[in-house]
């Protein structure tokens, strides 16, 4: 059965046509039977790597939590702390980079609150019983939150191709183990030749690398899969395994989707918003050109039914020459693919529909 995503576009030609208007348009067809006022609702947003500005703005976000607060007793802008050692890796430098990037309380309206607590450690076990978790580890505040509005940038991903609404459940709401549960299956590789200049070493955070004779060498037990290395290296002497790890590590993301959201069925809803559509995650501290143009804002009660439609309209798009787009340039080619070509990105839809998180097939309707 098809689920029904709203979808509107960002011409303006009056005040009733502002963004601020449009999504309260989006809000009142998936939020306005959802909550109540004794809830406490979680608006699970990404605050951005300092550094970055291609984040959903703290400006239009208002408009959702203003809405959120006119249904329900109490609500907070919330986020979980990162694997990899940036400007968001424990609560206190998390709280610092969102207040610099505008989440400050005098523009969104609401506390915000970094829910797996101050070094990740506030986190519950969620039962899931899937192929490769029975149970997965959740952000205690997330958990403990009477519903969600999980507002998602829609854009690019290196390892899962795109990051959307069901990606922002799975490392979103996760804890820095939970998250190091879902990196662990796809580490680094050695596969091309050291020059022994030692950059990836100063630049692992748990000195899992070192040099030796002929060349470096990863302790992986000590490994949190933060990707450092890749990143760093100048002379690509990382990669990872495309063809069997990183399939497993969307499986692990989508498993770890169902657990954030048990226990909230009939409470949750999203929004996408594809703008600045770039071809890499939020959590690195820059923003590349986008990939596509801007396309508009999607609301659903179903993650993989919001997901999938936001591909589609990317994919819809032509690419935009100039940007790191090395093909698929075409109206109907997968952008993704363009920029990541190792990675299936529709398997996330693939899997979390079989793992019942939702349906890809969807209806979608202007408002």
């Amino acid at each position: 059965m098809a689920s029904k995503v709203y979808f509107a576009d960002l011409r303006a030609r009056s005040a009733d046509e502002n963004k601020g208007s449009k999504i309260g348009k989006l809000f009142e067809r998936v939020c306005a039977n959802l909550f109540s006022e004794d809830d406490v609702v979680a608006v699970k947003v990404h605050f951005g790597e300092r550094g970055n500005d291609s984040f959903v703005s703290p400006v239009i976000l208002r408009h959702i939590v203003d809405k959120v607060k006119d249904r329900a007793g109490k609500v907070f802008l919330t986020d979980t702390n990162t694997l990899y050692h940036g400007s968001r890796h424990d609560s206190v430098d998390h709280l610092v980079t969102a207040i610099m990037n505008g989440f400050d309380y005098a523009v969104v309206g609401a506390p915000l609150i970094i829910a797996d607590g101050l070094h990740g450690g506030n986190e519950r076990l969620v039962e899931v019983n899937q192929k490769n978790f029975d149970t997965v580890k959740i952000a205690g505040d997330i958990y403990d939150s009477s519903g969600m509005v999980v507002v998602s940038h829609f854009k690019g991903h290196g390892m899962s191709g795109f990051g959307g609404a069901l990606k922002n459940l799975a490392m979103g709401c996760a804890t820095l183990h939970g998250k190091l549960e879902q990196h662990e299956c796809a580490k680094p590789v050695i596969t091309g030749d050291c020059n022994l200049c030692g950059v990836c070493v100063e630049d692992c955070p748990v000195e899992a690398i070192t040099l030796t004779e002929d060349g470096v060498k990863i302790e992986y037990d000590e490994c949190i899969a933060c990707m450092n290395c890749m990143d760093s290296c100048p002379n690509e002497v990382y990669d990872l395994n495309w063809e069997d790890d990183v399939p497993a590590f969307i499986e692990r993301m989508m498993e770890y989707s169902l657990g954030a959201i048990k226990g909230k069925e009939g409470k949750v809803a999203y929004f996408n918003f594809l703008t600045n559509i770039t071809p890499d995650c939020d959590c690195v501290p820059w923003s590349d050109y986008p990939i596509v143009p801007d396309i508009g804002i999607l609301a659903s009660n179903d993650p993989v039914a919001i997901d999938a439609a936001s591909y589609d309209l990317v994919n819809q798009q032509v690419g935009f020459r100039g940007s790191i787009l090395e093909k698929n340039f075409e109206e109907g080619a997968d952008k993704f693919r363009g920029v990541w070509s190792e990675v299936d990105s529709g398997y996330q839809l693939v899997y979390a529909e079989e793992i019942g998180l939702g349906s890809r097939k969807y209806h979608l309707v202007r408002v």
